[in-house]
């Protein structure tokens, strides 16, 4: 049995409709409350409904795009000028990585920079985070749960955590009805990430009972109805799957790892404007084929082959699958989604070295089952194109 710890945030309400508690539990924790969100105003309404009946004043912070160094410095600086004692993350990741962040700098001293990691000072967050709310309205992030913050740093072509345990939300509100509104492109490219965030997990170096527990509910669930909620937008019980398992995705990868497809993701999102789930997922299925040929070459003894042969059945529900079948099946998901590759982002052969380098020194590539060398993850980008 291997040692592990687990965190998550401090209390997960998840179901349709539960959206309309947040005014009851931001009231115990403050008075004015800064919005981080990505969504137009029609669709907080029922956010802003609820904090309004119960007091709370608010202040929206939109965020346009992914979360930066520099967006992160202006939150924190808006939340001070509004006295906001409660930071609301309403959105997807980016909406939720800003709300965390900007929680987590209100409370501690110094620089953003002081605390970053590969390309700040990597200072430990000292202090807990001001209370924050996440409330996600995407099925695939999982960043209601999860204790880092990943932000883009524009002056260096990277995107890099913040990250501690002191940036798990005080509430994560889970309710799937947000994401009925949630486009065919953007359902396929989140749920995608929640897939690779059930995969990575399972598979990985840091594993353990607990997480692999959550895969385990989580990714049968995906199989089932990923397609059928970017195929049927309205249909609840496929969003409820996808809400779930994005869930999670989110409680494994926060208390287990990641791998080789969030390794590339980091740098790959943070030289080009590409989707992180779209880069995921076009990732996903040659990851997944080059570890398992790196493991039966150097570690043919190791549980992550049995690890991806389990993978195989439960996303193809074939008792007899094995990881080859895993492979085939997300490559097909990919092609019925409409995954575009990464040339569709402006990647070419030219940038495939510099990222490689970036990737190898990824925090999510230390989990990765197997460390692959550096033509392994050539062949793997080489392939995305």
């Amino acid at each position: 049995m291997v040692n592990f710890e687990f965190a998550t945030a401090g209390h997960i309400v998840f179901g349709a409709g539960v959206v309309k508690q947040a005014g009851a539990i931001a009231a115990v924790m403050g008075k004015r409350a800064l919005i981080a969100t990505g969504r137009s105003p029609e669709q907080v309404a029922p956010l802003l409904q609820s904090l309004s009946a119960n007091g709370i004043s608010f202040d929206l912070f939109p965020i346009a795009g992914e979360p930066t160094t520099d967006s992160i410095i202006a939150g924190v600086l808006r939340a001070r000028a509004e006295n906001c004692d409660i930071v609301i993350g309403f959105g997807g990741g980016s909406a939720i990585d800003t709300a965390k962040a900007v929680a987590a700098m209100l409370n501690n001293p110094g620089e953003l920079l002081d605390y970053l990691e590969v390309i700040g000072k990597g200072k430990s967050i000292l202090y807990p985070s001001a209370p924050c709310i996440a409330v996600p309205t995407t099925a695939g992030a999982g960043a209601e749960v999860t204790r880092n913050a990943v932000l883009a740093s524009p002056a260096h072509q990277v995107k890099v955590s913040l990250r501690s345990p002191h940036m798990l939300p005080k509430v994560a509100l889970v309710d799937p009805e947000l994401t009925l509104s949630l486009p065919p492109a953007a359902t396929a490219s989140t749920g995608m990430d929640a897939l690779a965030q059930l995969i990575e997990p399972f598979v990985c170096n840091r594993a353990n009972p607990l997480t692999d527990a959550f895969c385990r509910a989580g990714l049968p669930r995906a199989a089932h109805s990923l397609q059928r909620a970017f195929e049927q937008g309205d249909d609840i019980a496929a969003r409820e799957d996808m809400s779930l398992a994005s869930l999670l995705g989110g409680l494994a990868l926060a208390n287990a790892g990641l791998g080789a497809v969030h390794g590339f993701a980091g740098p790959i999102g943070g030289a080009f404007h590409a989707p992180h789930g779209a880069v995921c997922a076009i990732l996903l299925p040659l990851v997944m084929a080059v570890n398992v040929r790196a493991l039966r070459e150097r570690q043919p003894d190791s549980p992550a082959l049995t690890r991806y042969d389990e993978v195989a059945v439960m996303l193809t529900g074939n008792p007899n699958a094995a990881a080859a079948d895993a492979v085939a099946w997300t490559q097909q998901l990919c092609r019925t989604l409409n995954i575009p590759p990464l040339s569709a982002y402006g990647v070419g052969p030219g940038d495939v070295d510099d990222l490689v380098e970036k990737a190898a020194v990824a925090s999510s590539m230390k989990s990765n089952p197997i460390a692959l060398t550096r033509q392994e993850l050539r062949d793997i980008l080489i392939q995305a194109l």
